[in-house]
């Protein structure tokens, strides 16, 4: 699964409690269909995976555990207007 999946493109988390941009525990639920080929001898592999729906639960940051303060934020466009150092 990739972060875009869970919030979208050009977006990231924050949390307004320390600042951190980079370390969260992310908690999701997710309905997938998956195409399994099952040989004779039992064995299976998963062929084709389909997510039909990804719902976000929570989002905690790791470096001070807040869990009530995490925001979705733009990502900044390098080099360009609204690239802000925070």
């Amino acid at each position: 699964m990739d972060l875009l999946d869970v919030i979208g493109a050009g977006k990231r988390f924050r949390c307004a409690a320390c600042g951190n941009l980079t370390r969260f525990d992310v908690e999701t639920v997710e309905r997938v269909r998956r195409y399994w080929h099952v040989a004779l001898s039992g064995t299976g592999d998963v062929e084709e995976e389909e997510r039909l729906e990804v719902s976000l639960e929570s989002v905690t940051c790791r470096w001070c555990a807040a869990a009530d303060a995490i925001e979705i934020v733009d990502v900044p466009r390098a080099g360009g207007e609204g690239t802000h150092p925070e």
